[in-house]
C-alpha cells in the first residue's frame, strides 16, 4: 500500500485514516504493523515516561466532551503538530476513569456498538 494519508480534523488534530487491513507506523526506522486496531478505533498513548501505556479507543470518543478535554490538555502539552500516535499526558488511572464514564454513558445509548475497541492494548 502507498504512504498516502488522508486526514480528518477533530479540534485541529490531524488523524491518519486507517488502511483497510492494517496500520503501518515507523518506529526507530523499523516498520511496525498494527493489526490489533479494529475498524472504527484508534490507538493512542496515555501517560508519560514509565507510566505510558497504549490504548485502543473507538473514534466516537473524539466527540465526547470528557475526551475532548483530554485532547485539549494534549494540545497544551504538545501543541497541534503531534507526530505519530496521539499522546494524552494525563495519568493512566485518570484516563481509565474518563474511559469508564464514557463507556457507561455510551452503554446507556448504544448497547452493542464498538465491542472489542475498548481497553488497553
Amino acid at each position: 500500500m502507498g504512504s498516502k494519508e488522508k486526514s480528518n480534523s477533530t479540534r485541529n488534530f490531524h488523524l491518519p485514516r486507517p488502511h483497510l487491513n492494517h496500520h503501518h507506523q515507523h518506529h526507530h526506522g523499523k516498520k511496525q504493523v498494527f493489526r490489533d486496531v479494529p475498524k472504527g478505533c484508534l490507538a493512542i498513548k496515555v501517560g508519560q515516561g514509565e507510566e505510558q501505556q497504549r490504548f485502543v479507543v473507538p473514534v466516537i470518543y473524539f466527540n465526547h466532551p470528557l475526551f475532548m478535554q483530554l485532547l485539549k490538555e494534549a494540545e497544551e502539552e504538545y501543541g497541534f503538530d503531534q507526530k505519530g500516535t496521539i499522546t494524552i499526558p494525563c495519568h493512566v488511572q485518570q484516563f481509565r476513569n474518563v474511559q469508564g464514564m464514557i463507556d457507561r454513558e455510551n452503554s446507556l445509548h448504544h448497547h452493542h456498538h464498538h465491542v472489542g475497541c475498548f481497553g488497553r492494548a
